[in-house]
């Protein structure tokens, strides 16, 4: 058994009753935990959203810019991690924050990027950085291997087998970062929260990969960092093929070794 001390952060023992093949014994597991957040500016509360422990700023500061509060990292003076659920982001003096902001309903599961907001037309953000002039060449052979590629950095994933991911590759394939969270939406807020503070956006000419299904929000957090290329191991939602059309960015689905659909920009793929 592991030592607790030695556990990633967001990972938690369990001591379960394990059925196999019909024999039974007590056995520890590890599971993903799932706490509130709480994202505030300028000590009030903005946002609570289910997450897993682990990269909060970059959360905080992912999620306020993918929801088109803040454009750039020079706006932001500082970000404090008040206690362990609770994240404070305070602007440079002179930004104007409206009142709106703190009326909105910004509660989240861990489950939906978009399940507090009010109606589709308040969760449809425009982006500085779409539609996409000119999508990327990306190679078969480069797209095809990037599953391999995040598997083998998904430490959480491996542990416990409950959590999403999101990776950052460049046109060549390269990996460059990646992100895990028990909330798909979550772990690519902080993804783009580190792209935020390193002051790297647009990612105009990165590849974005989704462990899981490419569902409306996660495309509309990928348009907001200018990311035109996203490729997901599951399935898109109907919304998220609507998006990349009309941003002309590249969606792949059922991404595996052996092939992909292509439901988008299938022109840049050589």
């Amino acid at each position: 058994m592991i030592d607790k001390e030695f556990l990633p952060e967001g990972i938690q023992d369990v001591h379960i009753l394990k059925y196999r093949n019909g024999d039974s014994s007590i056995v520890t597991d590890y599971v993903a935990e799932e706490v509130p957040l709480q994202i505030n500016i300028q000590g009030r509360p903005v946002s609570i959203t289910m997450r897993t422990p682990g990269d909060d700023q970059a959360l905080a500061l992912g999620f306020l810019f993918t929801e088109g509060i803040f454009q750039q990292f020079t706006e932001v003076r500082e970000v404090v991690q008040r206690d362990e659920n609770t994240v404070d982001v305070i602007p440079e003096d002179g930004f104007v924050l409206s009142e709106t902001l703190f009326s909105r309903n910004f509660y989240a599961t861990s489950s939906c990027g978009v399940c507090g907001k009010s109606s589709v037309d308040a969760i449809a953000a425009r982006s500085r950085y779409m539609p996409v002039p000119k999508v990327p060449d990306v190679s078969y052979n480069i797209l095809t291997g990037l599953p391999e590629k995040l598997s083998g950095v998904q430490a959480a994933f491996e542990k416990t087998g409950g959590i999403h991911a999101c990776a950052l590759f460049d046109t060549q394939g390269t990996y460059l970062y990646h992100a895990e969270d028990v909330g798909r939406h979550n772990a690519l807020d902080k993804l783009i929260g580190h792209a935020f503070m390193a002051e790297r956006l647009p990612l105009d000419n990165h590849l974005l990969l989704l462990s899981g299904r490419a569902s409306f929000e996660l495309m509309q957090k990928a348009a907001m960092a200018g990311i035109p290329v996203v490729a997901a191991v599951g399935a898109p939602s109907s919304l998220a093929v609507d998006l990349a059309r009309q941003n002309n960015q590249l969606l792949a689905g059922f991404l595996k070794k052996h092939g992909m659909n292509i439901y988008h920009a299938w022109t840049a793929i050589h």
